[in-house]
């Protein structure tokens, strides 16, 4: 191996690649997330304070039109396809992560995806003024396929610039803004603000701002070093990004670790979905991605959100006070996330999914013991919302944040591309079935349903406990050897 570097800064870039968070490093992380991430957030809850609003305009055009009212049945079915478009798109956005990162990078697949956020907020904007309420449904999918973009792509692009030693923490960022993006959304939808009749085609409207922002913005910032390497094979360009990144002039040993990567993987080219499936050296990578991302999802993460307002109005809290809560439980998450962003690179990614996933099962045992008990014991409606609490605490330290970094770690980048895609598939299947069955699930389980949520953490755990390797402050080889030989494979690598 080539290692340079008698100075200081090349002896810290000859470590491994142990680097420092940099200016340039910090501000492409947060217009990255800021621009992607964030809306996918506010996207994600937008619509939940003003629906009244928004369903009394869908009845109010309906009978412009046809001069009958709109029948219950028709407006709930509106409904529901106004909300689980977002998931729906957020699909088809899965899709399109393996051709677009591998035609026009992954800086040029986020600049690209600014213009389907800009063009649903532009038309969610002014959909009241064109009296068309199909046109929101329509945006709600465009909006969904921006998310499922931004949040494969983001932490692609920012695992793939990170030094190994901040690669977590950096890869947590995303979530940190998805959460930002929620809160700021049930801020601004409060009845006093923009979630009210006046207000909510100008909240609807708002999510085109950070897009926006980043769209001007990113392109002042480098593309990722190894995509510029491994799969343009542009050392100069990669070389002068990873200077720009680090902050120093001697990048020796990680353009050195890239060209091992590139040599092992040469046998390999391009990975399609297809292959990645089939390919016996990515098998026990490609299964604990999917078992993650729905251990993510169908952990009931949403249906905890859905109950909530319900729990606390059950526990007495006067309703005009419950969306105060609701943001109060918004602020837990953001803060809980950023805690998460502190502590992943000191504990590692094993032990926060692992205790993560206790927590939300632990929870979600008690609050179906607390959900029955609370018509006969009165402190009991307390208790489950201290269970709603303890369950955002864990989803928030582990299962929200962790599997997408866990994507970046797992694969090279031959694989990568094709593992995103895999992953986001199976996280947005994941969240359209929740939404669509849990309705289901509650009117026929009632709060046994929260049994069967906490069944998948605890099936969910067991997988990570017995098979998933901790990769904190490892390189993608290293981790790369250490599935290889839970695969039975050898890795190719020449020898220099």
């Amino acid at each position: 191996m080539k290692l340079k570097g008698k100075k200081q800064e090349g002896s810290e870039g000859s470590e491994g690649a142990k680097g420092k968070m940099t200016l340039s490093l910090a501000l492409v992380t947060l217009i990255s997330a800021f621009g992607s991430s964030f809306q996918y957030g506010y996207n994600v809850s937008v619509i939940n304070s003003p629906a009244p609003y928004m369903q009394d305009f869908y009845n109010r055009t309906y009978l412009d039109r046809t001069g009958a009212p709109m029948d219950s049945g028709f407006q709930t079915l509106l409904w529901s396809l106004t909300v689980s478009m977002f998931p729906l798109g957020g699909l088809f956005g899965s899709l399109m992560v393996w051709p677009l990162v591998n035609n026009c990078g992954r800086k040029g697949t986020l600049l690209i995806n600014n213009l389907f956020s800009i063009a649903a907020a532009v038309l969610m904007g002014t959909s009241e003024l064109a009296k068309t309420f199909e046109v929101i449904i329509f945006s709600r999918v465009i909006m969904g396929i921006f998310a499922g973009l931004a949040s494969n792509v983001v932490p692609m692009f920012l695992g793939e610039m990170s030094p190994k030693n901040l690669r977590g923490a950096i890869g947590v960022v995303p979530q940190l803004f998805i959460t930002i993006g929620i809160l700021v959304a049930q801020i601004l939808g409060l009845n006093s603000i923009l979630g009210n009749a006046k207000g909510w085609p100008v909240l609807l409207g708002l999510t085109g701002i950070p897009s926006l922002i980043q769209l001007l913005t990113l392109p002042f910032f480098p593309e990722s070093p190894r995509y510029l390497l491994i799969q343009k094979g542009n050392e100069e360009q990669a070389r002068r990004a990873l200077q720009r990144l680090r902050g120093w002039e001697d990048v020796d040993a990680e353009i050195e670790e890239m060209y091992q990567e590139d040599r092992s993987e040469k046998e390999e080219g391009q990975f399609s979905v297809l292959s990645l499936c089939t390919f016996r050296g990515l098998r026990w990578q490609l299964i604990s991605i999917i078992v993650m991302m729905m251990g993510q999802q169908l952990s009931g993460v949403n249906g905890v959100f859905y109950y909530a307002d319900r729990i606390f109005e059950s526990a007495g809290v006067d309703s005009s006070s419950i969306q105060y809560v609701t943001v109060s439980i918004g602020a837990i998450n953001v803060i809980m996330t950023m805690l998460a962003v502190f502590i992943v690179e000191s504990l590692g990614r094993r032990i926060l999914l692992l205790a993560g996933f206790v927590l939300c099962s632990a929870s979600c045992a008690v609050l179906t013991l607390a959900l029955n008990l609370q018509s006969t014991v009165s402190w009991m409606s307390y208790l489950s919302i201290a269970c709603v609490i303890v369950y955002i605490i864990g989803h928030a330290i582990g299962p929200s944040p962790i599997p997408a970094v866990m994507i970046t770690e797992m694969f090279l980048q031959s694989s990568r591309p094709a593992a995103f895609m895999v992953g986001g598939s199976v996280h947005w299947l994941s969240n359209f079935t929740v939404g669509l069955v849990f309705l289901y699930m509650e009117a026929g389980l009632g709060p046994y349903s929260f049994l069967i949520f906490c069944a998948i953490c605890v099936a969910t755990m067991l997988y990570i406990f017995f098979i998933v390797p901790e990769t904190k402050n490892k390189t993608f080889m290293e981790i790369n050897r250490i599935m290889a030989k839970r695969n039975k494979v050898e890795i190719q690598e020449s020898k220099e």
